[in-house]
Parts: C-alpha cells; sequence; structure tokens
C-alpha cells in the first residue's frame, strides 16, 4: 500500500492481515475462504436445518435471513467466523434488521430492501427493492465525470454513445425490483447536464429546434433514457 503525507512523500507499508481493497484477487481469497463457512452452515447440524436460516453471500459480504434472528444463530456465526475460521468480524456493518419494523431497511448489493405500504391504496405492504441511495450516488458521480467542461472536444454523438453505455449497463444491473424511480433521477441529471454540456460549448445560447423540447431534442440526437 502507499500513501502519501501532506509534503508529498510516499510511505510503502505491507498490511498483515487481509487483502488489499480493491484487489482483482480479493474476491477469489473471500471465495475459497468462507467455502468453510458455507458448508457447515448448511450441514444438517446447521443453522440452515435448525433456525431455517438462508445464506446469501457474494464474496466476503453476506446476509443470513431466517424469520427469527436469536442468540443462537447470532452466536453460531460470530464463533464460526471468528473463532473457527479467526477473521474479524466489522461490527460497524453488521447489524441485525427486523424488515418487519416500520422503517426498517437492508441495503445489500447496491439494493434497499424495506416493506412499504401497498401503490394502490389496499392493506399490507410489500417488499420494496430498489437501487440504494448509495448506488445512485455512484452513478451521478460517474456521470459528472462523463459530462462535464472539460470534454467539451469530444464530440456529441461520442459523447451520446458514452452515455448511454454507462447508463444502460448501470440499468442492466437494477432492473429487478422497482427501479422506476431511481431511473427518473438518472434521467433528469442527464437531460440537466446535457442540456448544460451543449450550452457551454456553444458561441451562442444553445437552443433545440423551434417547438421542440430539449428532452425530445437529445432523443433525437441519439440519447437513450431509461
Amino acid at each position: 500500500m502507499v500513501e502519501r503525507d501532506q509534503e508529498g512523500q510516499e510511505t510503502r507499508t505491507r498490511p498483515q492481515q487481509g487483502t488489499p481493497q480493491g484487489g482483482v484477487i480479493s474476491p477469489l481469497l473471500a471465495n475459497i475462504y468462507l467455502h468453510w463457512f458455507d458448508k457447515p452452515f448448511n450441514r444438517r447440524d446447521g443453522p440452515a436445518h435448525w433456525a431455517n436460516a438462508k445464506l446469501v453471500r457474494y464474496a466476503d459480504d453476506f446476509v443470513v435471513l431466517a424469520r427469527y434472528q436469536g442468540k443462537r444463530l447470532v452466536g453460531w456465526v460470530e464463533s464460526k467466523l471468528e473463532d473457527w475460521l479467526g477473521l474479524t468480524i466489522n461490527r460497524e456493518k453488521t447489524r441485525v434488521v427486523n424488515l418487519k419494523e416500520e422503517g426498517a431497511s437492508l441495503d445489500f448489493l447496491g439494493y434497499t430492501f424495506r416493506y412499504d405500504r401497498d401503490r394502490f391504496g389496499r392493506k399490507g405492504r410489500y417488499l420494496n427493492v430498489q437501487p440504494s441511495k448509495k448506488a445512485v450516488a455512484k452513478m451521478r458521480a460517474a456521470l459528472r465525470g462523463l459530462i462535464n467542461r472539460k470534454r467539451n472536444s469530444v464530440p456529441i454523438p461520442t459523447l451520446i454513445e458514452g452515455v448511454n453505455r454507462k447508463i444502460h449497463g448501470w440499468a442492466n444491473y437494477f432492473t429487478f425490483g422497482y427501479p422506476r424511480k431511481a431511473y427518473r433521477q438518472v434521467n433528469w441529471m442527464v437531460l440537466g447536464r446535457m442540456s448544460r454540456h451543449l450550452w457551454r460549448r456553444s458561441q451562442r445560447h444553445y437552443r433545440p429546434p423551434k417547438q421542440v423540447s430539449m428532452y425530445a431534442h437529445l432523443k433525437a440526437l441519439g440519447l437513450k433514457y431509461l
């Protein structure tokens, strides 16, 4: 790991535990090691049977689903990870969530899971699955990197092609659940930034053709909204 101090001097350190954050081999090593957490979890004497629990894991990120999160289940998970495998649980990111409680939510792999009131005013609630605020914020940051004054020299067709590729690649991942609200936020940001970008590039105040909205004009230029 390379760090720089305030004077710009480099300091190189070698971590004594864990794998480098962002390293391409980190997910592979996590899967190899935590395979030995998956196996006892799903054995006949594991929580998958006596607690009817489900384990959903992606590399070193995982969620344990159960109707009742008792001390026995929590203790089993902690002992297997820390005592048996010798890992350290990140207590700041680890918590027990009861989604049936009012206002409770769970963020996992870019999605937010929570129960909301029925959208049609009927009794009962439904499980709302949508892109998390953090996922939308990352998408907005990516768009700011794509559409800005530093890229004024990029031809508009090339710029729009890059924007289309970015937002639709993001949307393909978030097709599950109810992403419409997040899609609208992304569309609104793309419309606003592309409009300002066209104004910056033009020596005069840029306007779309008469009786054509900026929304329709950008669509005619090739922009594909979500």
